[in-house]
């Protein structure tokens, strides 16, 4: 009887989730078909606004149904109701409110600008993503694990060196940005750099930290077994520091996207995501500004999920 309950509970989330995505969608239809809504009077954007609400009222109760059970349904698809529909909702509110374009642009507008913009957009997110963020991560995580081997094997260098990447790790972008590009100049290999400085640190301290987080009785028999330095390195320290390292690469991935766009505020040679943004916001171009931030937003998911399906191969045990 147990193993009946669960399948009116998910056709009634399928239900809920459908009639409530239909019907936002239904109202965004509705008011794009009409010049101006708030127009039609005062009370008129309070009662799109009313039946938005309750739209979405009962999108919640089957994103709560939806979220029941341990299945790959229960883990997916409460999160990708949710934000399908948030985004009917946004544009059914601010078609209701005649919201201008040029203050907050629709969804739509936004995928409007998104497909006339793809060609300068994917130029910039191909400057922005190969050259300067996935360079400078790689760069940084290169430089950050071989710091933290010379530092486990000297430890006057541990001493001296890791107090002052604690400290370094913790000096904003905005601080760093206007002198590495003041000095380097306003090319890729600026942006490159500030990405390589800010993923080196996290990634030496966690390295360092999971390197010494061996257990001494492993360490002790490799010993017994008169094994290498080399061995013990291969088949004790290392593996012991895999998920530190992880946790840092992960933590690294969007920031490492998200300090290149923010470099690129500081001085580019006109073209980059970052770029994008500034010169859209000052002609008041915000749909091509969101479908740049959707293009960047995307990118950044995209980079954290290739670093956790490594993650998962290489380490099996880890969700």
């Amino acid at each position: 009887m147990s193993l009946e309950r669960p399948v009116p509970r998910l056709a009634g989330a399928w239900g809920a989730l459908g009639l409530s995505g239909l019907g936002l969608a239904g109202l965004s239809l509705l008011l794009a078909r009409q010049e101006a809504p708030a127009q039609l009077g005062p009370a008129q954007p309070g009662l799109w606004l009313v039946g938005i609400t309750a739209l979405l009222l009962l999108g919640a109760v089957g994103i709560r149904q939806s979220a029941q059970g341990e299945g790959h349904p229960a883990r997916t698809v409460p999160a990708a109701a949710t934000l399908i529909l948030l985004v009917l909702a946004a544009e059914a509110a601010l078609r209701a409110y005649a919201v201008p374009t040029g203050l907050i642009p629709t969804p739509s507008k936004v995928l409007e600008a998104l497909w006339a913009a793809r060609t300068v957009l994917w130029r910039d997110a191909l400057t922005t993503f190969v050259y300067e963020a996935l360079l400078g991560f790689v760069i940084g995580t290169l430089l950050g694990l071989g710091l933290a081997l010379l530092s486990v094997r000297l430890r006057f260098l541990e001493r001296g060196l890791l107090p002052y990447a604690a400290l370094l790790s913790s000096v904003p972008i905005v601080a760093l940005a206007p002198v590495v590009i003041k000095a380097v100049g306003l090319g890729v290999a600026s942006k490159t750099i500030i990405v390589a400085v800010t993923v080196l640190f996290p990634v030496l301290i966690n390295a360092v930290r999971g390197l010494h987080s061996a257990q001494s009785m492993h360490l002790d028999l490799m010993h017994s077994y008169a094994a290498s330095a080399a061995q013990t390195f291969r088949d004790v320290r290392w593996p012991s520091a895999l998920p530190f390292v992880f946790t840092a690469l992960r933590v690294a991935a969007p920031l490492s996207l998200i300090n290149a766009i923010v470099a690129e505020f500081f001085g580019t040679e006109g073209r980059g995501l970052g770029f994008r943004i500034q010169i859209e916001v000052g002609k008041f171009g915000l749909d091509v500004v969101w479908a740049a931030i959707v293009v960047a937003s995307v990118l950044g998911i995209s980079f954290y999920l290739v670093i956790s399906l490594i993650e998962r191969r290489i380490l099996p045990g880890r969700r």
